[in-house]
């Protein structure tokens, strides 16, 4: 391994993480996850453990059989050289900086012995750690390429079209309101919104969903998916550096670097124990030396020495698999979640959300498909051709799923779209923007009544019954559309598994209570909260973890969604066609927007809770028994490093098994069933 200090492969941060045991790893490329080179280093790190193995063995006959001890110890230092290579760059590295770490303890212990003569125990240990260590990166390398098969591939130039003219533009350069042509087989350059053409995106690497997705004017095309066999003319919707890709990469790269409890525990175990380790050791030796009455170095008649006990005691009181039992599989469970369309934004989401009482849910666009089809439209002033003109002008700079149904929708009202100026959201309520220098608004009826000329005005009422109400407003247009939202068929199976599971939910919703009553009695949805606004909505998730009595999920996808998805224990985001401050704020993103995948994350969170739990047990048990036991008996240098480094592989492999889980396909009739 080379120096440095910039720690930018998956194992890597991992390592950073486990800074008491793992404490240099050098970047070789500028990519957010590093090289092929680091992803192959275990092949360097076992050549090295292999030539550990092969000098000590031949050292060892040529001990026993041939009696020649100058040979074997020339054959016993060469396999020192091997196996203490990499954790002598590590150990210096820290030791330049004022620090001690495991590697230090390790080379003592091996130097240690290699001074009384007992070269083949040294080179035992430095072959067992060196091989531990190449497996960790062989690991660690299958955990990584999980999450590197998400990226592989990305597009790097567009095809823009200008004035019928098609030029290529590279990706980052692709601005808002460009059109991009896409012809099968291509991937999708960034976030775009269909204008022409049919077809069918691959959406597998984003979502982790197998199922071709179509593609029609209307829908959105997700940066990085593949168009499978049509030719798609959309208009960007963000730059690149803002499109679902990039806001996957980043909350993987989040989520490696924020720390569950558990490691935050095991993070303890740094210099400060590696010191206090030292300090043991060495009043030990002379307790056995100069009140016990061993001898210092040397073994007579089978007693034995002081510092052969200490050499012991030093190996088996290393933190090694305590410090790497959580980061292991926290890694482990965020790979395994990316794979199937489940991303977590660090440890604290994996573990919380195992813990979770009450499952909070958002209705439309979460409990409800979001799939909106239109009703009824009433037009009470002005034009229907200048309402539909508005109404598709603000909803193209609108990500609700409100907005989406009616872009999909104006494009076979063949309406305009013109200039818009000042758009804003307003949380829970709409959009309000300036349209030829007029204020028009879009959303609910207390957004309408609270502009300019509509705060006297009764609106036209709505049945109780109805589905969503859009209203639009503003200088001679005044309107509504009524739109019917289908239920998801899975949410009714998941909430029930929720409920089986002992699990309380609750729809929080700023509809009506009629409309809100009608849908959670289809879903059968423990408990509704309707007519919330966003700060009511944060006021119910506070109030329903019964002051940290209870960890509360929140599901949503939308803008107004952010702030309760902010305050729950565990924010879950809806797919990357969620709002982008719903994504920024969850700690827990749904990619393939199936409400069902919650299940799964759920149940990935269990087991990875699980495993840090056998893991923590494992490492701590090993230490305590194998300490006491290098108090009161002389245990062999053998068996203390084979404990040592038989947890450290135990932890190791154990954390792997979450990425060869086999969690069940989540569908309504397996969930039911």
């Amino acid at each position: 391994m080379s120096s440095g200090v910039t720690p930018f492969s998956f194992l890597q941060r991992l390592k950073v993480g486990c800074a008491a045991c793992f404490p240099r790893y050098a970047a070789r490329t500028h990519s957010p996850f590093g090289s092929d080179e680091d992803h192959e280093e275990w092949h360097l790190m076992a050549a090295l453990a292999s030539g550990c193995l092969i000098f000590g063995m031949l050292g060892l006959f040529t001990e026993l059989i041939f009696h020649h001890r100058t040979a074997a110890t020339l054959l016993y230092i060469l396999a020192y050289l091997c196996g203490g290579w990499d954790a002598a760059g590590d150990a210096w590295e820290r030791v330049r900086k004022g620090q001690l770490d495991v590697h230090f303890l390790m080379l003592a212990v091996a130097v240690g012995a290699g001074i009384i003569g007992a070269w083949r125990e040294g080179a035992l240990l430095l072959f067992l750690f060196s091989a531990s260590g190449a497996m960790e990166h062989f690991a660690m390398g299958r955990t990584k390429k999980a999450i590197d098969a998400l990226f592989r591939g990305a597009p790097k130039t567009a095809r823009v079209l200008c004035n019928g003219q098609e030029e290529q533009v590279a990706v980052e350069q692709l601005i808002p309101g460009m059109t991009v042509l896409v012809t099968t087989g291509e991937q999708i350059p960034t976030d775009m919104e269909v204008l022409r053409g049919e077809s069918a995106c691959d959406e597998s690497n984003m979502t982790g969903e197998a199922i071709p997705v179509p593609k029609c004017p209307g829908d959105t095309a997700l940066s990085g998916t593949i168009n499978l066999w049509g030719v798609l003319e959309g208009r960007v919707l963000r730059p690149a550096s803002e499109s679902s890709l990039q806001k996957i990469i980043r909350l993987i790269q989040t989520a490696q670097n924020l720390k569950a409890p558990s490691q935050r525990f095991t993070d303890k175990f740094g210099t400060g124990y590696t010191w206090t380790i030292l300090s043991l050791c060495m009043s030990m030796f002379f307790i056995w030396w100069l009140i016990i009455g061993l001898n210092p170095f040397e073994t007579i008649d089978g007693s034995a020495s002081a510092f052969y006990r200490t050499m012991t005691l030093l190996v088996v009181a290393s933190p090694c698999a305590l410090v790497l039992s959580v980061p292991s599989a926290i890694l482990s469970a965020i790979a395994s979640g990316a794979r199937r369309g489940i991303l977590y934004r660090g440890g604290s989401a994996i573990e919380t959300l195992a813990t979770v009482g009450v499952v909070a849910l958002d209705k439309t666009g979460t409990l409800t498909s979001g799939n909106l089809t239109l009703a009824k439209v009433d037009v009470f002033e002005g034009s229907e051709d200048h309402f539909r003109s508005v109404a598709h002008s603000l909803a193209r700079l609108s990500l609700h799923p409100l907005s989406r149904a009616i872009r999909r929708i104006s494009m076979n009202w063949g309406a305009p779209a013109m200039e818009v100026a000042n758009f804003e959201t307003i949380l829970g309520k709409g959009v309000r923007a300036q349209i030829e220098g007029k204020t028009y608004v879009m959303g609910s009826r207390n957004l309408v009544q609270g502009i300019a000329g509509f705060q006297d005005r009764e609106l036209p009422p709505v049945d109780n019954t109805a589905g969503a109400v859009v209203w639009v407003a503003g200088e001679s247009v005044l309107g509504r559309m009524i739109f019917s939202d289908e239920i998801r068929p899975e949410s009714v199976a998941t909430l029930r598994t929720l409920h089986d599971q002992g699990i309380r939910t609750v729809m929080l919703t700023g509809d009506h209570r009629a409309a809100a009553l009608m849908i959670g009695e289809k879903v059968g949805i423990g408990e509704i909260l309707s007519e919330l606004s966003p700060d009511k909505k944060v006021e119910a998730v506070e109030s329903l973890k019964e002051g940290g009595k209870v960890h509360v999920a929140m599901i949503g996808d939308g803008v107004n969604d952010a702030p309760c998805i902010a305050a729950a224990d565990v924010g879950v985001a809806m797919g990357a066609r969620g709002s982008d401050a719903a994504l920024e704020q969850a700690e827990v993103v749904l990619m393939n927007d199936r409400i069902e995948n919650f299940l799964l994350a759920r149940m990935l969170s269990v087991q990875a809770k699980k495993i840090i739990t056998q893991n923590i047990v494992v490492a701590l048990g090993t230490v305590l028994v194998m300490v006491s036991a290098a108090f009161l008996f002389p245990v062999p240098l053998t068996l203390g490093v084979a404990a040592h480094e038989g947890s450290t592989l135990l932890v190791v492999l154990n954390s792997l098994r979450l990425l060869a889980i086999k969690l069940p396909e989540v569908s309504p009739a397996r969930i039911l069933s």
